[in-house]
């Protein structure tokens, strides 16, 4: 056993005892760890806010190595996520986000998943809208899922003048290519591409029409239950 501080956030949490929980932290640096908080139920406890579902912060833990349980002894909040929680809709993002970032950790295990949730999460937190940050993250997620968009140019041969996004080819076509597709507008077709490669961190502003932000929306979203396996009950609580 030894004590470390890492940064994480807690992703699930499960009575334990009277005073005490079990919270699954997913951390920067050694994937998702079980944590015994001891007493944080408590209502004077150290631990008490720390413990608390998607709590973001330095947890100190006394780490057990090969998937043991570890003990947490007191933790700094870097953030509360005080506005998406003031806020039904936000917090039903907040949750899917977490949940899915969760299970893509357990299919990949990159650091690069932690960073991208993180950076999501801060920029809902900050008042940025919530459905086109989530969209950014679910296809940069998609590589890591092995069902990458192919963004670069037609998925038959190439070539850069493309007509549409195509569900069952996953990715973008050129007009040669066209089997029956649902041709999108281009100004939708190249956010997609912008969706993508945009840095999370660096997003100053998002000035998007609704109607192409619920048309990447619902790609997105029949993409992901079509090739992805995953079925998160958490997406059903997200007020769209």
């Amino acid at each position: 056993m030894e004590l470390i501080s890492i940064e994480g956030i807690v992703v699930s949490t499960l009575k334990y005892g009277e005073n005490s929980k079990i919270l699954n932290i997913l951390t920067r640096d050694k994937g998702i760890i079980g944590v015994i908080s001891k007493g944080c139920l408590r209502e004077k406890s150290k631990l008490r806010v720390a413990s608390g579902l998607y709590t973001y912060a330095v947890f100190y833990v006394n780490y057990k190595k090969d998937g043991k349980l570890s003990t947490l002894t007191g933790a700094d909040v870097v953030d509360y996520f005080i506005n998406i929680r003031s806020n039904l809709e936000k917090l039903g993002y907040l949750g899917y986000l977490v949940d899915l970032a969760k299970n893509v950790y357990k299919q990949y295990s990159d650091v690069g998943v932690y960073d991208t949730l993180i950076s999501a999460i801060m920029k809902i937190e900050n008042g940025f809208n919530p459905k086109v940050i989530t969209n950014i993250l679910e296809i940069k997620y998609l590589d890591y899922l092995g069902v990458g968009l192919n963004l670069d140019g037609c998925v038959e041969c190439g070539v850069t003048n493309i007509a549409t996004i195509s569900l069952k080819k996953g990715g973008y076509v050129c007009a040669r290519h066209l089997t029956g597709e649902r041709v999108y507008e281009p100004g939708i077709l190249k956010m997609f591409k912008a969706y993508y490669y945009v840095d999370i961190d660096k997003i100053s502003e998002l000035k998007l029409k609704e109607k192409l932000v619920d048309e990447i929306d619902e790609f997105l979203g029949t993409y992901y239950k079509e090739y992805t396996g995953l079925y998160l009950k958490s997406k059903s609580f997200m007020n769209l």
